[in-house]
């Protein structure tokens, strides 16, 4: 993207129809840290990226708790998921004053559209740069919302939101449609695979990457290290075995074609013996 004379505030329309500054909050959220997302019957999990910028420096937090049955990951600018994050906690709390009972989850992510949306519409304001993966459990079961800074909103059954997420997307299509039936440990594992494949070669371990989950009476709550770094060592210990099998299957393949392969070359002198033999009776 460049500038161009209608980028200039975020009231302006270009030609085409188009909101500049809302279209670059949206390019801040693919050049964040990636963010995976996924949903069952029963739970619903939620993992990411926390590297640090530097060696000197600690990584900034990418997932939030919201209240016992909301959790959100976050992927563009940290400061911006913060606030947001903030106002989703008032939320829930003077919902839960006033009616004691906890606030849907399609309400709150209606609400945070709200706000966001507002900021599209002001000449002194500018969208906030971060999406948000809404992860939540209520009467109607669990649920999976993304907030994108131009105050839309919608929900997945699995999504990924950040840099490289698209390997993600695509791991996640190949198998979403089991998701419904999948247990808690099956969604982690997942999950972690799924934040595996936006690393493209980089080796995964738990102090890069953040994992937590809700579900029915389960609250809200992050996974620790070591948990999640077993999960890590089961799925690596797969892709070796899986290999191996994969080796060991392909001299077995080479044997079976050089055996077609001089079955097919003592063929023709098979025939030519016959012919040779029926050559006297043809006489």
């Amino acid at each position: 993207m460049f500038r161009n004379q209608y980028d200039t505030d975020v009231t302006t329309w270009s030609p085409a129809g188009r909101l500049f500054q809302v279209e670059y909050a949206m390019e801040a959220v693919k050049q964040g840290a990636a963010a995976v997302g996924l949903r069952s019957t029963s739970h619903v999990v939620l993992a990411t990226v926390n590297k640090a910028a530097s060696d000197l420096s600690s990584h900034q937090r990418k997932v939030f708790k919201i209240d016992d049955h909301i959790g959100v990951a976050i992927a563009g600018l940290t400061a911006d998921g913060r606030v947001l994050s903030r106002y989703l906690r008032n939320e829930c709390i003077n919902h839960s004053f006033v009616y004691e009972s906890p606030l849907p989850v399609s309400r709150l992510v209606v609400r945070l559209a709200d706000k966001a949306q507002v900021c599209t519409q002001r000449s002194w304001k500018r969208p906030f740069g971060v999406g948000l993966l809404v992860a939540g459990l209520d009467e109607t079961g669990a649920h999976l919302y993304y907030n994108c800074p131009s105050g839309n909103y919608f929900e997945y059954q699995a999504f990924a939101i950040g840099s490289r997420s698209q390997a993600a997307k695509t791991f996640m299509e190949r198998r979403f449609e089991a998701f419904n039936g999948y247990s808690r440990d099956e969604l982690i594992k997942d999950a972690i695979f799924a934040i595996k494949e936006t690393l493209q070669g980089e080796k995964l371990t738990s102090s890069i990457c953040t994992v937590a989950v809700v579900g029915i009476d389960e609250p809200f709550h992050m996974l620790d290290q070591k948990t999640i770094q077993e999960v890590i060592d089961s799925i690596e210990i797969k892709e070796d075995d899986a290999s191996a099998a994969a080796a060991d299957q392909a001299p077995m393949q080479e044997e079976d074609k050089s055996s077609e392969a001089a079955a097919a070359d003592q063929a023709p002198m098979q025939e030519e013996d016959k012919s040779s033999e029926a050559a006297p009776m043809d006489i």
